[in-house]
């Protein structure tokens, strides 16, 4: 199991794929590493030698913002957003979807788990 950018990415997938472990590394991002690496795009990880996945290593090192550096700079933004009051940053304090989708029907993943409102019965004259 190779490390690298301290994610264990799997031995047994091809390393197109392999990459994609990597919080903030996805499909194209992961062909286009494989290529300036020379590995090529079928080859399994674990069929990786060693100077190949140095070569990996120091391209995801020195050109792309993974893991715990893009996470906190995701935490900043969104820190940022709400500390400026803007529309955004008020949708992500109530913990309500931010893009404009609509929360009568749906939009659990953001509200939570539903709160039943008591006496919504219409009074009686």
């Amino acid at each position: 199991m190779a490390r690298i950018a301290g994610v264990d990415i799997p031995d047994r997938k091809r390393g197109e794929i392999a990459l994609t472990y990597i919080f903030g590394i996805g499909r194209s991002a992961a062909r286009t590493i494989l290529e300036k690496a020379g590995v090529p795009l079928e080859k399994k990880a674990s069929d990786w030698t060693d100077e190949e996945s140095g070569a990996v290593r120091s391209i995801i090192a020195s050109e792309y913002k993974v893991e715990g550096a893009l996470k906190s700079e995701v935490q900043l933004s969104i820190k940022r957003l709400m500390d400026i009051a803007c529309y955004r940053g008020l949708r992500h304090r109530k913990g309500l979807p931010l893009r404009g989708q609509r929360t009568k029907n749906n939009s659990r993943t953001r509200k939570g788990k539903r709160k039943t409102v008591a006496n919504k019965k219409k009074a009686t004259k």
